[in-house]
């Protein structure tokens, strides 16, 4: 199994299996008088809110450390979505009380959706942590470090109606200055049975369009190459001006970023198969700039179980928008899928039926899980948890081992024909190397030459894993 999750994370480029992977502050040395150091779990929101944390705690007398010995103030930044992912940052709390024992004035805190979840209980029944933030409350920060600095717990975890942050400027954290997360919405609204979202993160709000192409000409200006648009549904957006004359869905939205610059790739996730329209694939397909890459999420290829996930969709309507892609996009579109296995009363017969659908479909990625029982969720509550543990283990080795399979199949596809990639960096393996991303969201690896990071570079595939293709850059 643990050669198969492996396989799995490389599976994945864009985003390693979620919750799984942190991302940790850099060194940063302005003077100021105070240290943070931020660690950040989950999803690609949750790194998008780290960024719009270090802005304001920079704003408030904070430089920033890769280490967090050398911290006055640690925050964690913490995902709710699994209880794996609770536990992990549960471990790292224990660690850096360690830190506190040494150092007493060392502050900490449990930001995001597991903030949300638990509150109180951080505080007062485990004695953890020494502040307890929401994502709808970073604003608030500077005065809850005050709070704590007299010695004080301090919690802020009011859900907003209305926060976008949309007039601060995130100071960026993925170093490589080529690729950037924009945030368009904040909150969902689909109600799904297992998940914990939206009680965490609240409900819809989308952001003022002209503030994100703003960020967007910005990021331009400084050097960024791409820009991945974010929200728990960005299909849904929907922004309309405080007079009502104006109103811009996403496909709109997303044509505005386009024409930043034909230099600047767009990104965007996450889709729900109930909202894509065709209007936002006609886009796609308008600009060459927009990448050909969907992240459609399944869940199951039942549709009982999409019933009792409260989903909103059929099997059926799910492969009328992949049909709809493939009309519209042509088969040289990377799509992806989040798939859970093990859900509620989930038969075997139900099992085979994901399975079906993921043999239909072949995504070149997927983000496979185990059902994992979250408190507080409509599935916790009126739902039994009711497949043995190595049941669900069982049917999550046979989802992996079969995306792999397609994954390997689609990368052969590629064998012979040009890429253009956008260079991010050097790769793992070697300085001599460079690695980027293709339209698909597949990661390609070529020799450096004389290309920098930032460079686009066509590149001839040669050879591939199932995760990765490799090439030779051509004139």
């Amino acid at each position: 199994m643990k050669q198969v999750i492996k396989d799995l994370e490389i599976i994945s480029p864009g985003e390693k299996a979620a919750c799984e992977v942190p991302r940790i502050s850099e060194e940063q040395n302005t003077g100021k008088s105070r240290k943070l150091y931020i660690e950040s779990y989950g999803c690609q929101m949750n790194f998008s809110d780290s960024e719009i944390v270090m802005s304001i705690m920079k704003d408030n007398g904070f430089d920033t450390t890769s280490n967090a010995e050398n911290a006055d103030v640690i925050f964690l930044n913490t995902c709710s979505i699994r209880d794996n992912a609770e536990q992990k940052v549960r471990n790292k709390l224990a660690n850096f009380i360690v830190y506190k024992r040494q150092k007493p004035s060392l502050l900490i805190g449990v930001l995001g959706c597991m903030a949300e979840r638990l509150k109180s209980k951080l505080l007062e029944e485990e004695k953890l942590v020494d502040m307890v933030v929401g994502p709808d409350a970073y604003r608030d920060l500077p005065n809850l470090i005050a709070e704590t600095d007299e010695g004080n717990k301090a919690v802020n975890v009011f859900l907003s109606r209305e926060e976008t942050y949309a007039d601060i400027n995130p100071v960026r954290l993925t170093g490589d200055g080529v690729s950037a997360f924009i945030s368009i919405m904040r909150g969902c609204d689909n109600m799904c049975s297992f998940c914990v979202v939206p009680y965490t993160r609240g409900r819809e709000r989308s952001r003022d369009p002209y503030s994100i192409v703003r960020e967007a000409e910005n990021l331009f200006k400084e050097g960024y190459r791409e820009v991945s648009l974010l929200g728990q549904n960005v299909d849904s957006y929907k922004w309309i001006s405080e007079n009502g004359n104006e109103k811009i869905n996403f496909a709109q939205l997303l044509e505005r970023v386009a024409l930043v610059s034909p230099l600047l790739r767009v990104r965007f996730s996450t889709s729900h198969p109930k909202d894509m329209t065709d209007e936002v694939l006609h886009t796609m397909k308008k600009y060459d700039n927009i990448c050909k890459y969907v992240h459609l999420p399944a869940q199951s290829g039942n549709d009982r179980i999409l019933d009792i996930m409260n989903r909103t969709y059929t099997r059926e309507w799910y492969l009328d928008r992949i049909h709809a892609i493939r009309r519209i996009l042509g088969d040289d579109c990377g799509i992806s899928t989040d798939m859970i296995t093990g859900f509620c009363t989930e038969t075997e017969e139900e099992h085979q039926d994901t399975l079906s659908l993921m043999e239909y479909v072949k995504y070149h990625f997927a983000y496979m899980f185990a059902y994992s029982e979250r408190p507080g969720t409509p599935a916790a509550k009126k739902l039994k948890d009711d497949i043995p543990e190595d049941v669900k283990q069982r049917r999550l080795e046979e989802i992996i081992a079969l995306q792999c399979k397609h994954s390997l199949e689609l990368n052969k596809r590629e064998i012979g024909k040009i890429h253009k990639v956008l260079a991010e960096g050097v790769s793992k393996k070697s300085d001599e190397f460079l690695k980027g991303r293709n339209t698909f969201n597949t990661t390609v690896v070529f020799p450096k030459g004389n290309y920098k990071k930032g460079d686009y570079v066509d590149v001839l595939i040669k050879d591939c894993s199932q995760g990765t293709l490799f090439g030779e850059p051509v004139n």
